[in-house]
C-alpha cells in the first residue's frame, strides 16, 4: 500500500512512548500537551483497545493523572453506550499504548475506523502514544510489536503519509545477536521501495498542524531513506509532512514567516546515490 498525500487538517500530538528515561507513566508530557492543547481546558475520549495485560478502567485511572494535572478531564470509551457516537461527539481524542495489532483488532471488529479517522482529519484533536501513534500511519508494518492476533488488515487510519517507528533505539547490546531495529527498518524499505520512515527515540513527538509537523523532545528523530540513508530531524523543526517521500528533499517551514512570502520554506539537499539491485526485485 503507498502512503497517501496529505490534503487534509488534522491537529495531532503523536508521542513514541508513555514514559520516558526514569520517569512515570506519562510524567514527561506537560510541556507536549500543551503544544497541542494549549490553553483551552478540553473533554477527552478515550481509546484503550491497545491494552492486554491490563483492563481499560486501569488504563484510564493511570491516563487521567496526566490529563487531570494538564488541566483536562478524561473519560474512556469503554463506558460509552454506543462508542461510535462517543467518538462522533467528542472534543478531543487519545488512543493510548500497547499492542498495536490488537489496538487495530479491536478497532476494526467494533467499526470505529472510519468514523475516527473522519473525526480527526476534521480538525479535532488527537494525542496518541506507542501502539496509539502506530495507527496514525498508513499501515501498522513499522510497529514494534508482536502480531498476538491478526487484524483484518495492516491498513491503519492513514492520517500521516509516511510511516513512524516509536520507542526506537539505535544500535544493540554486546553479545546480543539480534537483529537492531535500524536492519529491521531497513528490511522494510528494501521489501517497500515506495516507504519511507521517521525513527521516533522515547521522549520525542510529532505535533501535527496540517500539512506540516514539528519535532519535540530532547534528541533527534531519524528520517529512514531509501538506499540506506538516515537524515536527523532535529527538535524544533517543522517540516511538510508530504516531504518525507521517496525522492523528496525535507522541506523547513519557518513558521514565523507568512504564508507565501519569500523564504518561507527551505529544502535540505540529499546526495545522490548509484542504483542497486533489491530483494522486491527478485523472483521469491
Amino acid at each position: 500500500m503507498s502512503s497517501p498525500r496529505l490534503d487534509d487538517a488534522p491537529r495531532m500530538l503523536l508521542m513514541s512512548a508513555a514514559r520516558y528515561g526514569n520517569g512515570g507513566y506519562l510524567d514527561h508530557v506537560d510541556a507536549q500537551f500543551h503544544a497541542l492543547f494549549g490553553e483551552k481546558k478540553w473533554n477527552v475520549l478515550l481509546i484503550p483497545y491497545g491494552t492486554v495485560s491490563f483492563t481499560y478502567d486501569y488504563v484510564e485511572s493511570r491516563a487521567r493523572v496526566a490529563f487531570e494535572r494538564t488541566g483536562h478531564t478524561i473519560s474512556s470509551i469503554h463506558f460509552a453506550a454506543s462508542p461510535r457516537a462517543a467518538i462522533e461527539r467528542a472534543d478531543a481524542i487519545a488512543i493510548s499504548d500497547g499492542n498495536t495489532f490488537a489496538l487495530l483488532k479491536r478497532l476494526y471488529n467494533a467499526k470505529l475506523m472510519d468514523v475516527l479517522r473522519m473525526r480527526i482529519l476534521s480538525g479535532i484533536p488527537l494525542v496518541a502514544w506507542g501502539a496509539g501513534a502506530n495507527i496514525a500511519c498508513p499501515t501498522i508494518q513499522t510497529t514494534n510489536d508482536m502480531p498476538v492476533v491478526q487484524p483484518p488488515s495492516f491498513d491503519a487510519l492513514r492520517l500521516l503519509p509516511f510511516q513512524t517507528n516509536p520507542h526506537f533505539i539505535t544500535g544493540k547490546m554486546p553479545a546480543h545477536n539480534e537483529k537492531s531495529r535500524e536492519d529491521r527498518l531497513n528490511e522494510f524499505l528494501d521489501l517497500n521501495p515506495n516507504e519511507e520512515v521517521l525513527a521516533m527515540p522515547e521522549g520525542t513527538a510529532l505535533l501535527v498542524e496540517g500539512a506540516n509537523a514539528t519535532a519535540l523532545g530532547d534528541s533527534a528523530m531519524l528520517w529512514f531513506r531509501q538506499q540506506r540513508r538516515v537524515v536527523p530531524i532535529k527538535p524544533g523543526v517543522t517540516f511538510n509532512l508530504n516531504s518525507i517521500a521517496v525522492g523528496q528533499r525535507l522541506m523547513i517551514v519557518d513558521k514565523n514567516k507568512t504564508p507565501g512570502s519569500k523564504g518561507e520554506a527551505d529544502s535540505m539537499p540529499e546526495p545522490t546515490f548509484a542504483k542497486r539491485d533489491r530483494p522486491s526485485d527478485q523472483a521469491p
